[in-house]
């Protein structure tokens, strides 16, 4: 193969995070996203050498025999949100688990992986999961009209109108739908990120599973003249209290962000109706989450993760000290709190510390603390050794220094639990190196319709 070739194979195997590979009828091979299982594609080739051809994906020239003949989602194709909505989801669960697999097996050795995992948990609703969206404002083709939704699939600039999306709820859909009509009328502009120029930028929505409560947050820059904002603004606060909704609406807030990356940002928030912030139930605990604290997307989801997690430490947990590192909110220390003597929860980000601490005074939950700070420096001020440590790090896992404190604890036994599975199989190289050993596996499916997946993992120390 040459660089600029255009190649036609077929997809035998995929791998995380969502990068097929491709075998020609001349038996070259090379990695192409966006691909799935059995789809015939042609493809330009990229990166041409044995060691690691590349190619970008031109054509899906014939479907999968794994997919359905109409996709789940009527955008699928054009949203770049979605990889697997054209799948059954049981085949959707068996390529997470091979992926899993394939990292995991080499890294812990095949014999650990099939004594040690126990299976994919799916999530209680393929559809309609998500507790939260950030759609962003913009247009499908230079200059056309306005759309709100998410990017087109491999499209930096250009914004598909999701109204019809499968992962959310009708409330949610009847958010994005009334605010994308209401502002097509006013012909105020959207925010362009090459010009950095425009009003209009992104819609959050959150809504919770268990309590039903809606929080809606519109952000914009401050481009637009203070009056007729106010007048703008109380449109659209007035078209959503007017619509009917199967939940109930807790908040609409007003969010600006001046700032030039193409992110949600919180430059300043106002509350244009109701409050800033909604419950949430998990395990028969209460939360309040505010616009732009960290919650898990899949609520009833997030259920199963947590009940994984505090089934993977139980034996022996009661009375025990334990550890949450990057704790967030504190979500999993409060769930592990019923069966442990103390838990101490770090994290970074001072707003989640203080939500944590409100949290848990909402639930009664006395035996817990939570600590703000660096766990690479916080670990260097807390003497006492605990009995377990939990780790629930970001994406790109836990920073080496970090993982060697961690790992100089000593403890018996740690619960990783990871969203990025390439993170989670680089740092167990570093704990099996160090003396500890796999003792249970699990992935736990949060991502309905993407290739994304949970994994748990406990580790015991045998050295």
């Amino acid at each position: 193969m040459k660089r600029g070739e255009i190649v036609q194979g077929k997809v035998i195997k995929v791998s995380f995070p969502n990068k097929g590979i491709i075998e020609t009828a001349e038996g070259d091979r090379l990695r192409v996203k966006g691909v799935l299982p059995g789809q015939t594609v042609s493809v330009r080739v990229k990166k041409a050498s044995k060691e690691k051809a590349q190619g970008n994906l031109l054509s899906v020239d014939a479907p999968s025999e794994l997919e359905m003949e109409k996709a789940a989602c009527e955008h699928f194709g054009k949203c770049g949100g979605c990889t697997y909505q054209s799948l059954p989801y049981d085949n959707q669960l068996k390529i997470k688990e091979d992926m899993i697999h394939d990292l995991m097996a080499p890294v812990i050795g095949e014999d650990v992986w099939k004594s040690t995992y126990e299976g994919i948990k799916s999530s209680p609703n393929q559809f309609e999961y998500r507790n939260k969206m950030e759609f962003s404002f913009g247009d499908e083709v230079k200059d056309g009209p306005l759309t709100l939704g998410m990017h087109k699939k491999g499209s930096f600039y250009d914004v598909v109108t999701v109204d019809g999306c499968q992962i959310i709820d009708v409330d949610m859909r009847k958010v994005l739908s009334l605010t994308l009509e209401y502002f097509a009328k006013s012909n105020e502009p959207y925010y362009r990120k090459n010009s950095h120029e425009g009003y209009l930028r992104h819609l959050l929505v959150r809504k919770a599973a268990k309590t039903g409560e809606i929080l809606i947050d519109l952000v914009t820059s401050t481009q637009i003249s203070s009056i007729y904002e106010i007048a703008l603004l109380a449109g659209w606060k007035d078209v959503l209290l007017a619509a009917e909704w199967d939940g109930k609406l807790a908040g609409i807030l007003h969010t600006k962000n001046d700032r030039e990356a193409d992110v949600v940002c919180d430059e300043g928030t106002e509350i244009l109706y109701g409050q800033d912030w909604f419950k949430e139930e998990l395990l028969g605990l209460s939360f309040t989450i505010s616009p732009f604290s960290f919650f898990q997307t899949n609520s009833l989801g997030a259920e199963v993760l947590y009940s994984t997690a505090r089934d993977f430490i139980a034996t022996g947990a009661d009375g025990a000290e334990v550890y949450d590192l990057y704790s967030g909110t504190g979500t999993i220390a409060q769930v592990i709190a019923p069966a442990a003597k103390h838990v101490t929860g770090v994290e970074i980000i001072e707003e989640a510390v203080e939500a944590a601490k409100e949290n848990a005074k909402l639930n009664g939950l006395d035996n817990c603390d939570f600590i703000a700070g660096d766990v690479l420096k916080v670990l260097d001020d807390i003497t006492e050794k605990p009995d377990y440590i939990i780790l629930d790090p970001p994406r790109d896992g836990i920073h080496p220094k970090a993982l060697d404190k961690i790992i100089d604890y000593g403890v018996d036994s740690l619960v990783y639990i990871s969203c990025k599975p390439t993170s989670l199989a680089r740092d167990l190289e570093v704990f099996l190196a160090r003396g500890y050993e796999v003792k249970r596996l699990a992935c736990v499916d949060m991502f309905p319709g993407t290739y994304h997946v949970e994994t748990v993992v406990l580790l015991t120390r045998t050295t």
